[in-house]
């Protein structure tokens, strides 16, 4: 099975060395004048006149507003409004769209969060500042360690979480960015629901005693490569990030751990046209080193940086000392415009068994969604994707590309 893992991450390889050619993508300008979104269809019902600025003038901030109501963990309904901000810091030829993302949510019962990601490009993109900061009161269902539990096999458990994320990187070359980085998580009340207990459950013993807290904090060092131009919808251009993290206890962690985090992805055009056609690649490997990760922070499906690996697949289905993760998407407008595209993907995962880095069982999944562009400025879609894996399916509605 390790084997098999190996020959999936090597086979997207040559997509991701190719991408190493120095192509200044901060000099590709999108012209958005023949395209519609969202906002023009609204402007044009309600007859409101767009108004005019000097040639000179760049409007600062592109907003996206998405109300929504979607299941969050522990199978409840809750009211989602997903916002994003687009803005540049700096000429748009040579400088990134900076992007910060806000989706609250909350239910009847109790459960709610506040997650807060950024990605800040400062101007001619000398530094990159990235930022995810996370106030979460809700349960989340667990299968324990592995791939191999059946669907029914599950405890839910109840927490609050804090979660300060703040990485500050600075280019070296074209693209490539090293930097250093803080982060925190702080699990409080961690208390299982039922008959047996988290640690009994799991097998596992950091961060699983009941009604315990868990905190970890330590320095991270990073390397990023990025030529996509946009978070929100990346074109053409290749992404990879390397995070070292070193839990202490100097910092305040409860205990010491470390792991590493690669991520790779590679975005690539089929044609010419103005219209979108595009096939893209992610693939990351996420693993601890040593012992004393607590149990909440092991590598598990779904809780990559931004949250959107295995569509198709229930969060926190699959949970190790180790995650290998592939998936694959191809991208197509359907008008010309640029209003109305499409998606099909396909994903694969495996979590290492219980007490070990040795992976067993692959877990596949995949489906389609549809596109709607919101923010043509932006580049900001409303997504709506169907996933489907061996006895799950759901409906993920988002606003910005999975990847």
């Amino acid at each position: 099975m390790n084997k098999v893992l190996i020959v999936l991450i090597l086979s997207a390889f040559p997509f991701l060395v190719r991408a190493q050619a120095p192509v200044d993508t901060t000099n590709v300008f999108i012209d958005t004048t023949q395209q519609k979104d969202l906002l023009d269809i609204g402007n044009k019902l309600l007859k409101i006149k767009p108004r005019k600025y000097p040639k000179h003038y760049q409007k600062e901030v592109y907003f996206s507003i998405l109300p929504l109501s979607s299941n969050v963990p522990g199978a409840s309904k809750a009211l989602v409004t997903s916002t994003t901000a687009g803005f540049y810091l700096g000429p748009r030829r040579t400088t990134y769209l900076s992007g910060v993302t806000f989706a609250p949510y909350f239910n009847l019962k109790g459960r709610y969060g506040l997650p807060i990601h950024s990605s800040i490009w400062l101007q001619n993109n000398t530094y990159n500042i990235q930022g995810d900061t996370r106030f979460l009161v809700y349960p989340e269902a667990t299968w324990g360690l592995g791939s191999g539990q059946p669907e029914n096999q599950n405890i839910l458990v109840n927490y609050d979480y804090i979660r300060f994320y703040q990485a500050f990187l600075k280019r070296i070359t074209p693209y490539l960015y090293a930097g250093i980085g803080y982060d925190a998580d702080y699990y409080i009340n961690i208390n299982a629901s039922g008959p047996v207990s988290l640690a009994d459950f799991t097998g596992y013993s950091y961060g699983t005693a009941q009604n315990s807290n868990s905190f970890s904090s330590g320095v991270t060092f990073n390397l990023l490569y990025d030529s996509r131009q946009n978070v929100f919808n990346p074109i053409p251009g290749a992404y990879t990030n390397i995070i070292y993290r070193d839990n202490t206890h100097i910092l305040g962690s409860d205990n010491n751990s470390q792991s590493v985090y690669i991520d790779l992805r590679k975005y690539v055009s089929l044609s010419n046209l103005s219209l979108k056609n595009q096939l893209d690649f992610w693939v990351y490997y996420w693993t601890t080193l040593g012992t004393g990760t607590p149990y909440l922070n092991l590598p598990s499906i779904g809780m990559d940086p931004y949250q959107r690996s295995g569509r198709g697949i229930e969060q926190n289905r699959y949970r190790g000392e180790a995650l290998a993760y592939f998936e694959t998407e191809y991208r197509r407008d359907i008008t010309v415009n640029g209003l109305l595209g499409f998606v099909v993907f396909a994903n694969i995962n495996s979590a290492s068994q219980p007490n070990s880095h040795q992976f067993a069982y692959l877990n596949p999944a995949g489906g389609a969604g549809l596109r709607i562009k919101f923010n043509k400025k932006s580049g900001t879609n409303i997504c709506i994707d169907y996933g489907v894996s061996k006895g799950y399916s759901d409906i993920n509605l988002a606003l910005g590309e999975a990847f």
